[in-house]
């Protein structure tokens, strides 16, 4: 079986739960915390960490099974593959839903007047690419695409610090933490879809002592730098559009890129930018791909090219009902609030009760 590196654990992992959150989360949080939700972003994408955790120990008990196949054998057959059929649903209708943002991006930033179809295909072939080649062509590619991320997002950040308007977060707390509370609500999804990944690719991990422990360092490390990553976008936008045009706004960091100017002759970074954060979501349509295909290899005993291929016509169909921006910009939010968010947040906990009871 094939094996990812805790290195490559890290760098993967801080690459799925980045995704395209860079691109959403300042809308969201400053939608609901206000001009205070900055403070929220951290401590939210910092629960990621007992919930792994928990995780990393149902996996010491069981080093060659991922948690569809640890959840029959605590709760049974019949509820265990209802538990895996739940996962395999949602992780391919979520990753039909990334394909299909990959395209509305393209399509309204920079490429207004290419077919949508052909973003589609050409995103598709990437992720199927990574996927047919295994986890671990897969982790290689996060290892030299983070870099880039990071690299990408704090010279977004750094070269629009000229534009800052003084006072727009002030006054500070304003509202009490009600509103952080709210705000974290809405940023805590995204943590929760980093957890479903990891509960399928626990069969990829070393699982020595030696090595466990480094895992648990790696998530630190992959939470922390994604939620301070997070945490400067919102930050930076409120700093120069202010609240109300942050929550306007539907991908402030790209308007961002447009204002980008060195010596007054450079300009107009932003599709520079896009091609990079591209890859993230690439990686992250590509590892719901992969959830999907342990969901059906786990529940079904099926898996194989032809699968693979069957899984690629349904993200592809899905992309295709969501045309219009607007119904995929209202779609995402609600399977991660309202699917992935409550799936994730009492299987684990109670999986990891029951294995402690027993």
């Amino acid at each position: 079986m094939e094996k990812i590196s805790t290195h490559q654990f890290m760098t993967l992992g801080a690459t799925v739960l980045m995704g395209g959150t860079f691109l959403l989360v300042a809308s969201f949080v400053t939608g609901t915390g206000g001009r205070d939700g900055w403070m929220a972003v951290l401590p939210a994408f910092a629960l990621t960490i007992p919930y792994a955790l928990m995780l990393l120990s149902l996996s010491a008990q069981f080093p060659h099974e991922n948690l569809l196949q640890i959840s029959e054998k605590y709760f049974g057959k019949w509820i265990g593959k209802i538990i895996g059929l739940t996962y395999t649903i949602i992780s391919g209708y979520y990753g039909g839903l990334l394909l299909a943002f990959i395209g509305v991006i393209y399509e309204q930033s920079i490429i207004p007047l290419m077919p949508r179809w052909v973003f589609y295909l050409g995103a598709l072939l990437v992720v199927f690419y990574l996927v047919n080649s295994g986890i671990e062509v897969f982790a290689r590619f996060s290892e030299v695409l983070l870099p880039v991320i990071v690299t990408a997002i704090v010279l977004n950040v750094a070269l629009t610090i000229p534009r800052i308007e003084q006072g727009e977060l002030l006054p500070i707390l304003s509202e009490g933490i009600k509103p952080l509370f709210w705000g974290a609500l809405n940023v805590i999804p995204f943590s929760m879809v980093y957890i479903l990944f990891l509960a399928g690719i626990l069969t990829f991990l070393p699982h020595n002592r030696k090595e466990h422990v480094q895992l648990k360092t790696g998530i630190w490390r992959a939470v922390f730098l994604v939620g301070i990553l997070n945490t400067l976008v919102v930050l930076i936008q409120i700093l120069i559009f202010g609240p109300v045009e942050t929550i306007r706004l539907a991908f402030g960091i790209l308007e961002l890129g447009k204002m980008v100017e060195l010596s007054r002759t450079f300009s107009g970074v932003e599709s520079l930018f896009v091609g990079v954060w591209l890859g993230a979501l690439v990686i992250k349509c590509s590892a719901f791909f992969f959830m999907t295909t342990w969901g059906i290899e786990t529940v079904f005993k099926l898996k194989g090219l032809i699968w693979r291929i069957a899984v690629s016509s349904i993200f592809l169909g899905i992309a295709f009902m969501f045309m219009r921006g607007s119904s995929l910009s209202n779609e995402i939010p609600f399977v991660e609030r309202y699917l992935i968010f409550p799936f994730a947040v009492i299987w684990i906990p109670m999986l990891w009760a029951v294995s402690r009871f027993k």
